[in-house]
């Protein structure tokens, strides 16, 4: 567990030194970090990967975290370039954008105490992953 945190700050602190030199970098590390954890929480959903109380804890950390960060890494500057998968109609609709972001945090952070067993992490992860999957369909640009 005191790995996990210890990893978790790590990644926080990078995350917070790449936003001032590159927003566009800083948050496509932060998104591969919630799309790895998210694959995880699937593997174990499937049962590929046994089912761990600490990583299903960690993963709706991970969630909180990307919604605590995400916000101040798409300034007006960053629209374009770094291969950039995020759709102009982020800053278009700021609000709508920045307001999913919270939703994602705040169910993480309600899912994450009611996780026990196996089929209470189904059920919260699929709730919060429903955050993942409706802000991507209207704000990320889908790869051809």
């Amino acid at each position: 567990m005191i790995r996990t945190v210890l990893a978790f700050a790590a990644l926080t602190l990078g995350v917070g030194i790449t936003v001032a030199q590159d927003p566009i970098a800083a948050r496509k590390a932060l998104m591969k970090k919630n799309g790895d954890d998210a694959k995880l929480g699937a593997s174990m959903i499937k049962g590929e990967a046994p089912f761990d109380l600490a990583k299903a804890q960690a993963i709706f950390a991970t969630f909180q975290n990307a919604s605590a960060k995400a916000p101040e890494l798409f300034p007006e500057n960053s629209k374009t370039g770094g291969e950039t998968a995020a759709d102009p109609k982020i800053w278009q609709n700021k609000s709508d954008f920045e307001a999913r972001l919270a939703k994602l945090g705040t169910d993480a952070k309600a899912a994450a105490p009611t996780v026990k067993d196996l089929d209470s992490f189904k059920a919260a992860f699929v709730m919060v992953g429903k955050n993942c999957s409706g802000c991507h369909e209207i704000y990320r640009i889908k790869k051809t």
